[in-house]
């Protein structure tokens, strides 16, 4: 018999926890105990960080190879400054969180920095003051926001859910559930003009790490997603069009994909 912990959340549900226990490897705590940093690391440079900013990039778009990025970061080999500088500013993202504790003014410090080339210096870190669309290539809405007057209220309630969260009890399991959870809803409240699945991914993680411990910054999710990333975009659209309509309970298959990170060699 599984048993859902009782928690209350302010905009986090349990709906579903039963079920994703029910359906996640009995031996998740374990894999995760396996995880270490690569051989190809040093005191300066982090192979899974490197991973990390690269893949969740190439999610965006950004054409970036891990191989070139390696070779810039360990090797000092010199690339157009737009190969390379997004990719920088999310690595220093990832470099910021792994030193910080998570909550709202960190995350925005975090914003702030893996915008750099991106948004304009008075936007990031910023929350967005005007509506929000998600667009297809070819130019139909995917997705509608929240609305820009309750954007504060949205993320304050999940920064909320974060800091019960952080100080519960809760097994390898139920982390991953957790942190695949707030992945989700900060991309649909999307709260940024820009940077928001970046920090979405980062997000997730960095929930993880402080969980778990710094084993979960060698977690290669990012990877995982821009591998499946068709079926990562699907199943984020499962939930719906609106944010006022969004639909929880067809999550489950978003959830479930954070703990096949685990099995990536």
């Amino acid at each position: 018999m599984i048993i859902v912990i009782d928690i209350h959340l302010n905009i986090l549900t349990t709906d579903l926890l039963g079920d994703f226990l029910q359906q996640v490897d009995d031996s998740l705590a374990q894999k995760f105990s396996f995880l270490k940093e690569s051989e190809l690391s040093a005191d300066t440079f982090s192979f899974y960080t490197s991973v990390s900013a690269v893949f969740s990039s190439k999610i965006e778009g950004e054409n970036i190879e891990l191989d070139s990025f390696m070779k810039h970061k360990m090797l000092g080999v010199k690339f157009l400054p737009d190969y390379t500088q997004k990719i920088d500013d999310l690595y220093e993202a990832y470099q910021l969180a792994q030193r910080s504790v998570l909550n709202a003014a960190t995350v925005n410090q975090v914003h702030a920095l893996l915008t750099t080339h991106i948004l304009q210096q008075h936007r990031r870190g910023y929350l967005r003051t005007g509506n929000m669309f998600v667009i297809t290539p070819d130019g139909k809405i995917e997705y509608v926001a929240c609305l820009p007057n309750l954007v504060e209220k949205e993320l304050n309630k999940l920064y909320a859910d974060i800091e019960v969260l952080l100080k519960a009890e809760l097994s390898t399991a139920e982390v991953f559930f957790f942190a695949a959870l707030v992945h989700l809803v900060f991309v649909k409240i999307h709260p940024f003009e820009d940077g928001n699945g970046r920090t979405a991914r980062l997000l997730e993680k960095w929930f993880v790490a402080q969980k778990l411990g710094g084993k979960a910054w060698f977690l290669q999710s990012e990877k995982l997603y821009y591998n499946q990333h068709q079926i990562y975009y699907n199943n984020i659209r499962l939930l719906g069009l609106e944010y006022d309509t969004l639909d929880y309970s067809k999550a489950l298959a978003f959830l479930l994909m954070l703990p096949q990170a685990l099995d990536i060699g």
